[in-house]
């Protein structure tokens, strides 16, 4: 009789761990999905939208779509900070889409710091916009079509007769040479960007920018929450070197960025 309660006592036990894992296992493969965001994020449950998105970044990767409605979720939840990052981004995967550059302006204008308007070169600020047309898969696929327009101008360079035909299609291949090689020069600038991401967005309401990686360094300017900057050096784990637009450099604390 004993040893039968003792084996009911066992089963029982060993139901409710089974249960408890069954319930813990479940809650821990909850499957979220942009239209789930979406759905949070119209009802203007901004924190729920803010979350699931964050949850899918994590779990699918990097995607322009899903930055940016973040960014709008942090912008609605007047983050400013977080949705400027968000957009960057967004934008740094995406950089043709105008909505995501208005919505980056919009929150760039209710930061405290304004960017500065830097003069630059015109084929500089040319290259820069002309780049921005398409991301960097778009490139690298207009430059693999441009390369088969060159083999097809070669193939039919060597095996036509006619002087004025061969002279029409040389001109071709040059200009499909050229194309492949801005094409893949662009392609492979834009990758170096996604991989080698030099800039972060400023997330605490302000930070003191001193001349030396200490707390004892001298004040040079303070930058609020959601101003750009360039990391010129990041060899330190709590301090980082960076410079802004008007070509201030300054180091400050690591915990005060987020890199794009």
């Amino acid at each position: 009789m004993k040893r039968l309660l003792i084996y009911m006592c066992v089963c029982v036990c060993a139901s409710i761990s089974l249960c408890a894992q069954s319930t813990t296992f479940s809650d821990s493969t909850v499957v979220y999905t942009k239209a789930m965001a979406d759905s949070a994020y119209a009802t203007a449950d901004y924190a729920t939208a803010i979350h699931i998105y964050e949850q899918l970044l994590a779990a699918e990767g990097e995607a322009a779509s899903v930055y940016y409605n973040l960014g709008n979720a942090y912008y609605k939840s007047n983050d400013i900070a977080h949705s400027i990052l968000n957009y960057e981004r967004a934008l740094l995967l995406d950089p043709s889409n105008e909505d995501i550059q208005f919505n980056l302006e919009l929150a760039r204008s209710k930061a405290v710091d304004k960017n500065a308007i830097v003069s630059e070169l015109f084929f500089v600020r040319w290259f820069r916009d002309f780049s921005s047309i398409m991301p960097v898969d778009g490139w690298a696929k207009c430059g693999i079509l441009c390369f088969i327009v060159l083999i097809l101008c070669l193939t039919l360079f060597i095996f036509n007769k006619k002087s004025k035909t061969k002279k029409i299609i040389f001109i071709f291949a040059l200009l499909s040479l050229a194309c492949t090689i801005l094409a893949n020069v662009i392609a492979l600038n834009q990758k170096d960007k996604l991989q080698h991401r030099e800039s972060a967005i400023i997330m605490e309401p302000s930070v003191t920018v001193r001349s030396t990686p200490s707390t004892s360094g001298t004040e040079l300017f303070i930058l609020h929450e959601g101003k750009k900057v360039t990391i010129k050096d990041d060899s330190m784990k709590e301090w980082k070197e960076i410079e802004i637009e008007d070509g201030n450099i300054g180091w400050l604390p690591a915990s005060a960025i987020e890199q794009i």
